[in-house]
Parts: structure tokens; C-alpha cells; sequence
């Protein structure tokens, strides 16, 4: 008697259409997505708009920053106050442009103005994507402000990432930003910054600082209690009715509330674990999908940085990861011993301490200061992850199949 087995495919498939469903809307689950009313914001929305409100009656807003911890609301409450704002403008004859970028998500310098241009209206040929001088690309933004005479408005998010890129090459595009307009004869630059990290001025030239902090705005930490709100109305508009229970929802803020009050990683774990749930073919949300939608985030949020690091950032890493003497010394010496075996062109050790520095900034890493008495003091690393999620994550690249 033969036995007839379903295909995996079509039984997944035939679970999606006939099963039990939890979502009904799945964007309003995601990070991204701005509710009409954005609880526990209301100052903080009337002083941005506040900021911004002179650029309605035709006149230049002051630079404006806009600091918080991760999650607290920042860039949603800045993007919709832009949105509000663009709708009334396209009715008027004042040129204004508003423009956003994620200086993290451009990842150089030379890509962060790129985007600039574009949402400028410059097309490849009038700014490539790349052989430049950043000073060229700079001159070409300039230019086209000039030239429609437009009132620019740039949000610079994760502004903190620039200051960073910009210790790192030595080309300081804020400055020039900041003194774009005693170079514009017509129209006028305007610099929004968003920072989740509220020392970042401390690596500011103090000649950028004084332009761009001219006006500032915290947002501070929600409590346990708003993120519950918040997640009250995300689950009314995006799941089925009684998807999630009250122990999974408390267990939900808890967990969120406990990172800075990070409503943003609320909405995360919200999603995952509905995702997980719905896999399960289960009726409601429990606090065990809550607690393996966390597993998850943080899983794959580790994944995803590892993955993104060029080789020798990877073979440092992998340094850390074999040597038992997590000095900075002893770091270069396993990571020599490494590119010998990988045969790669091993970097300088002021270059390999520079990487340590930027890597401990991803969290993957942490290092502490030991002083050793008459012998000074040293950097000591040590990984923050397990070994055997980098092992999982290198596991198919063939330059690592020898020594991992």
C-alpha cells in the first residue's frame, strides 16, 4: 500500500490560505509605518513644528537636533511633521524642498550627498555615483539650490554615524553643510539632525556645532505603561481580534521597556513572534513567542553586522575569537597568523586597533581599559557574542573553511 505524502511546499502554502491567520496588516507592524496620532509625543511634535514653522511664512528655519535613545519616536514624528509640512507647501509658490537621508543606510560620505542630489533632481550624468571629489559633489548641490532658488531642508538621521565617518576619512561635509549659505546667493540650506547618541557633539568641530545646534530637542525613554499603549493600538489596527494575550502583551512592554524604552524593538518583537505564532498554526500570541521573537531579533541582528564586515574586519573578529591573550597585541598577532594561512596582505597594527575601535562601536566586541603598574596600561577585547553564531555565520565562505 503506497502512501501519498503532501508536498512540504503546498502544505505551507495550503496552510497560509486555509489556516489560522493573525495578521490582517502586516505594514503596520513594521518600523516604518506612521500612525495618524503618534501617542506620547505631543510636545515633542509641537516643538519641531515650532522649529520648522518659519519656513511656511518664507523665511530659513534655524539648524535644528533632534536627540534620543533608539526606538523613543525621533525619526516618526520627524518624518511626519515633513509630510504635513510638503502638503502644504506644494501650494505655494515658495520653492521648498524637503529631503531625508539615513546617513548609516548610505554607509560613505560620498553616497550620503549622492542621495541629497537625487532627491534634488540630479540625474546620473549631471552627479555620478561615484569619481567625484566630495568637494565637486558639494559644488553640484550648491549649484542646483542656486539655480531654482529652492529653500532645501536636509534631515540627516543618525547624524552620530556621520560624525563617525567623518573622524574616520577627515572630510568634514557638516562643516560645509553648515556653511552652505554664505555661499548661496539664492535659496538656502537648512540641516535637520536626528542622533541617538546625545555625546556625539563631543566629536563635532566646535565651528560645525555652534551653526548646527541652533536650535535643540529630546525625546526622552517611554515607560513600560506608553509602550503598551503604543502596542495597543499597532495590534488593533494590524491582528485579528484576541491575537494576543495579556501576559504576552506585558511580557511584550516589559521586554522593550527594559532597552531604553525602545518602542521601536516593542513593534519588532510584536511582529515576530505574530509571524512565529501564525508558522504554528496557533489561535493567540504567548509569552513564549515573545521570548523566541527576541532570540530571533537579536540572532539575526548579529548575523546581519557580521555578514556586512569587509574580510579583514572578519578575520580580526575570528582573532578575537581563537586567541586566548585579548590584549590588542596579542589580537595583531593571531590576526597575522591568520591572513598568513588565508593569504591575504596583512594590515598595519594602527590600522588593525582602528578596526578594534569600530567594531566595538557595532557592539560585537568589548574592550576595557587594564593598567599594569610600571608596565602602563593596555586594551583588553573580548567577544559579546558566542563563537559558534560567528562558526554558523562564516561556515560557507571558503576563505574560513580552513580555519574555522
Amino acid at each position: 500500500m503506497s502512501i501519498i505524502t503532501l508536498d512540504p511546499v503546498e502544505r505551507m502554502l495550503d496552510a497560509a490560505e486555509n489556516g489560522i491567520t493573525l495578521i490582517k496588516n502586516r505594514e503596520i507592524l513594521h518600523y516604518t509605518y506612521i500612525p495618524d496620532t503618534i501617542l506620547h509625543r505631543d510636545s515633542e511634535q509641537e516643538q519641531v513644528t515650532q522649529s520648522l514653522i518659519p519656513i511656511l511664512k518664507h523665511s530659513r528655519p534655524s539648524n535644528l537636533l533632534v536627540y534620543g535613545k533608539p526606538g523613543t519616536g525621533k525619526t516618526l514624528v520627524v518624518k511626519k511633521i515633513l509630510s504635513k509640512i510638503q502638503s502644504r507647501v506644494e501650494k505655494s509658490k515658495f520653492p521648498i524642498k524637503l529631503i531625508y537621508a539615513n546617513s548609516k543606510e548610505e554607509t560613505t560620505l560620498y553616497g550620503l550627498l549622492v542621495s541629497f542630489g537625487r532627491q534634488l533632481g540630479l540625474n546620473e550624468k549631471e552627479l555620478p555615483s561615484t569619481g567625484l571629489a566630495i568637494s565637486e559633489v558639494f559644488k553640484r548641490l550648491l549649484k542646483i539650490i542656486e539655480k531654482n532658488q529652492l529653500n532645501a531642508v536636509f534631515v540627516i538621521d543618525e547624524i552620530d554615524y556621520l560624525a563617525h565617518l567623518i573622524s574616520k576619512t577627515g572630510k568634514d561635509i557638516l562643516y560645509h553643510l553648515t556653511r552652505a549659505n554664505e555661499r548661496l546667493t539664492e535659496g538656502s540650506l537648512t540641516l535637520i539632525g536626528i542622533s541617538n547618541d546625545l555625546t556625539f557633539k563631543e566629536r563635532l568641530d566646535p565651528r560645525v556645532l555652534s551653526s548646527l545646534g541652533e536650535e535643540e530637542i529630546v525625546f526622552t525613554n517611554y515607560s513600560v505603561e506608553q509602550i503598551r499603549k503604543i502596542l495597543e493600538g499597532r495590534i488593533e489596527q494590524a491582528l485579528v481580534k484576541n491575537a494576543i494575550g495579556e501576559a504576552a502583551l506585558n511580557l511584550c512592554s516589559a521586554m522593550a521597556g527594559r532597552e531604553h524604552g525602545d518602542a521601536r524593538r516593542a513593534i519588532d518583537l510584536l511582529r515576530v513572534a505574530s509571524e512565529i505564532a501564525e508558522r504554528e498554526q496557533k489561535t493567540s500570541i504567548n509569552e513564549d513567542h515573545i521570548r523566541m521573537a527576541g532570540q530571533k531579533i537579536e540572532e539575526n541582528k548579529e548575523v546581519s553586522a557580521l555578514q556586512s564586515y569587509p574580510l579583514h574586519e572578519k578575520i580580526l573578529i575570528i582573532a578575537v575569537m581563537k586567541t586566548a591573550e585579548l590584549s590588542t597585541g596579542g589580537i595583531y598577532t593571531a590576526y597575522k597568523n591568520i591572513c598568513k594561512t588565508v593569504r591575504q596582505q596583512e594590515l598595519t597594527q594602527r590600522r588593525v586597533t582602528q578596526m578594534l575601535s569600530e567594531i566595538e562601536l557595532s557592539g560585537l566586541i568589548t574592550g576595557r581599559i587594564i593598567h599594569q603598574g610600571i608596565h602602563g596600561r593596555t586594551k583588553k577585547y573580548k567577544l559579546t557574542i558566542s563563537p559558534d553564531l560567528i562558526k554558523e555565520t562564516f561556515k560557507d565562505d571558503l576563505t574560513f573553511e580552513d580555519i574555522l
